[in-house]
């Protein structure tokens, strides 16, 4: 995947403005896809060029004039082969992973206190999911059903979170206890 395909999904959806874009990667794709603030405006230059998208400017009283983009038909075209197009899954390559990895035992004071920092950045990142889903639970039946499947991203990112919570609980407790994983567990 790649933030064209985000950018031209979330316009999709809906027109916006780069910071418009940026607050739906925030509050939306954010648990499975990041992009800063510059690369959205950088993407969005280049998706006007290649006329997969357009924009309008609005004034705006006091502040820079806001451009408003839109997908293009073409746009939608690209999208949609996208869509249909197989992908490979991701690859991983996670820097605390390899810290584990190669660390000695006297790492292991800075690399407990690195797995914990992990893990309350985690925990953050939970509560705030499941803030969501409590959110999506109150909408009646027609809303749920017409954001279903991005509430399914939504359930994806909870299990993420809580799965990388669990590992790096055990993690930790294995290290800070010096004890050995039991198999299976």
């Amino acid at each position: 995947m790649s933030l064209k395909h985000a950018i031209l999904v979330l316009l999709d959806r809906e027109p916006g403005s780069g910071y418009d874009l940026t607050q739906r990667f925030a509050k939306g794709i954010g648990h499975f896809w990041q992009a800063s603030h510059q690369q959205i405006y950088q993407q969005l230059k280049k998706l006007d060029e290649e006329k997969l998208v357009r924009f309008e400017t609005q004034a705006q009283a006091g502040k820079p004039d806001r451009k408003l983009y839109r997908i293009t038909p073409q746009g939608q075209k690209v999208l949609k082969r996208w869509i249909k197009a197989s992908d490979k899954p991701p690859v991983v390559r996670d820097a605390l992973l390899i810290k584990v990895f190669a660390a000695q035992p006297e790492d292991y004071p800075a690399l407990l206190a690195e797995l914990d920092r992990h893990l309350q950045i985690h925990r953050e990142t939970l509560a705030s999911h499941l803030a969501q889903e409590a959110g999506y639970f109150e909408l009646d039946e027609a809303h749920q059903r017409r954001i279903r499947l991005p509430y399914l991203t939504l359930r994806r990112g909870i299990r993420y979170e809580r799965e990388w919570i669990e590992w790096l609980q055990e993690t930790r407790d294995l290290i800070a206890e010096d004890r050995l994983p039991e198999q299976g567990a």
